[in-house]
């Protein structure tokens, strides 16, 4: 018998304002992503551009509120100048990010004319690899500029006469990784003085926008934090975020050590926030950089063979592997294979929240996360059709309810312990003790007068008893507890069984006395509310 769990909110202690772009998106054309499902002109939803309306149109009833593009490493190979104009005029490059043929169809202008048909913000990442400062220039008169100058003009001719209007640009993708086309990763000075003249520069074209200079792109880098720290001391007075990535893997099988990765993404952002501090102390500055986490995602790697005796492990080597019989592919848009993420979709879904949840517990510093698969996360797709997946109605739920004010949440309970594992060289785990089961967050939308407890309950056997104390919201009662559950660990939705995973009304609860007590599932995700008693009919009772 599982021991209760209780959560307790209470009003006085609060952790900061929940960013609407915390629950944003992340664009890169990796496969098919572009050529296949943004972009299909055979298909029979496709527009007169070759945008798939039906994937434009499932989108849009996310109210997905930002999505970072167009990159990704696939950014710092390309010139932008290249994919705008008549399309016949464009010229076609090798990608070797990812040994792709990129010919341009989908380009500067045509990722954002998309965003503005899925009405969601464009976060941009320009080419601080092989790209300078003056194509950063004319790319932010090229965008936002009204007219009246040679690529503000051009733009206009190109068939967009308002400017764009872009307000978030980030400086290069992962520049700290030597995989990475003109890396800086041994000279993070030199990059953190070109952002700080790059910033400038952007800035001076256009002064409404805001800068994100690159962290690191892992935890795990051998440099972190140092490389970080130097580079935003150059840079601290021009720019406004820290870009951060992370990638969180455990072994198949390991449920609670994929389920646990949130706590490892906690001491990344806690590391990276006392190091911006740092920073502003030296430069005696009352301003904050905030983060942009604006890459991570979990999935499941099979262990690896380690390679002792190598002394200090050297990234660099582990990604140059060059394969002569690896061929540079075009993608053909009208030759899309099904792409199906392997394992448990609930699994996935549920590792995923639990890094948002993260997110959201850092809310007053982390204010943007962008999720990697997040689009298809809300819209599955195949060369066909469009479905929602169980990741749709989490991202979803947490768009429409984590608002308002992140809460401190104190949850007590049973609890677990992960031990120190290595993936690889590269990705290795310390051990965490003393995780509880149920992982959860709060937000406290004043604007409604709604509290929202989200709660994953990561044991894989176990339906906890749950006793949330209320009794400092004055006035609220409990309205709802919908949860996101399977019996079946394999259970996956499809175009042609679209509900099989999706939110359900969990029934049995029993409100008193600003109390509520209910339970969760096993691996479940449960999204709880409470209104202000003035909105909602409920009385102390049993629902």
């Amino acid at each position: 018998m599982a021991n209760k769990t209780k959560i307790t909110v209470h009003p006085s202690f609060t952790i900061g304002e929940i960013s609407p772009r915390l629950f944003s998106t992340f664009l890169e054309p990796i496969g098919t992503i572009v050529n296949g499902t943004m972009f299909n002109p055979k298909h029979p939803t496709a527009d007169e551009q070759g945008f798939r309306t039906d994937f434009i149109n499932a989108l849009k009833e996310t109210n997905m509120p930002a999505c970072r593009l167009p990159g990704g490493n696939f950014v710092s190979a390309w010139n932008w100048k290249d994919s705008i104009g008549p399309k016949a005029e464009r010229k076609v490059r090798l990608d070797p990010a990812w040994h792709q043929i990129i010919t341009n169809e989908v380009g500067h202008d045509e990722y954002l004319q998309w965003a503005e048909k899925v009405g969601t913000e464009p976060l941009y990442t320009i080419n601080l690899g092989t790209g300078d400062i003056r194509d950063a220039m004319d790319i932010v008169e090229y965008t936002n500029h009204e007219g009246g100058t040679w690529w503000s003009d051009l733009r206009r001719k190109n068939g967009h006469e308002k400017p764009y209007g872009v307000k978030t640009w980030y400086l290069g993708n992962e520049m700290d990784g030597p995989w990475q086309l003109g890396s800086w990763d041994k000279d993070p000075r030199g990059y953190g003085v070109k952002c700080n003249e790059v910033s400038k520069a952007m800035k001076w074209i256009d002064e409404s926008i805001e800068t994100a200079v690159c962290g690191s792109s892992a935890p795990f880098m051998e440099h972190f934090p140092d490389w970080d720290e130097t580079v935003l001391d150059q840079c601290y007075d021009t720019v406004d975020y820290l870009s951060i990535h992370h990638y969180h893997s455990a072994p198949p099988g390991e449920t609670l050590a994929m389920l646990g990765g949130a706590a490892y993404y906690e001491d990344f952002i806690n590391t990276e926030v006392a190091m911006c501090d740092l920073v502003a102390s030296k430069h005696r500055s009352p301003k904050k950089v905030m983060l942009s986490f604006d890459e991570y995602g979990a999935m499941v790697r099979p262990n690896s063979p380690l390679n002792p005796g190598y002394g200090r492990y050297n990234m660099a080597r582990s990604h140059y592997r060059f394969d002569p019989n690896r061929k540079y592919v075009k993608h053909d848009p009208d030759r899309m294979e099904d792409r199906v993420f392997p394992g448990s979709e609930m699994i996935h879904m549920l590792s995923m929240v639990s890094i948002q949840l993260a997110l959201l517990r850092h809310a007053d510093r982390v204010k943007i996360g962008c999720m990697t698969g997040g689009l298809a996360a809300l819209c599955a797709s195949n060369h066909d059709h469009v479905w929602k997946s169980a990741s749709h109605y989490a991202l979803t739920q947490l768009m429409q309810y984590a608002r308002g004010i992140s809460m401190q949440t104190d949850v007590s309970g049973d609890t677990f312990d992960i031990p120190g594992y290595a993936i690889d060289d590269t990705s290795q785990y310390t051990g965490k003790e003393g995780l509880t089961y149920i992982d959860a967050a709060t937000a406290w939308d004043q604007e409604n007068n709604r509290v929202t407890i989200f709660a994953v309950n990561r044991h894989e056997d176990n339906e906890y008893p749950l006793e949330i104390d209320m009794r400092g919201f004055e006035g609220y009662v409990f309205e709802q507890h919908t949860e996101l559950y399977s019996t079946d660990p394999d259970a996956r939705n499809s175009y042609e069984n679209p509900d099989r995973l999706k939110p359900g009304v969990r029934s049995g609860a029993e409100w008193k006395d600003g109390v509520l007590n209910t339970h969760v599932a096993p691996l479940s995700f449960n999204v709880i509310t409470f209104v202000q008693n003035s909105t909602c009919s409920a009385i102390d009772s049993t629902l």
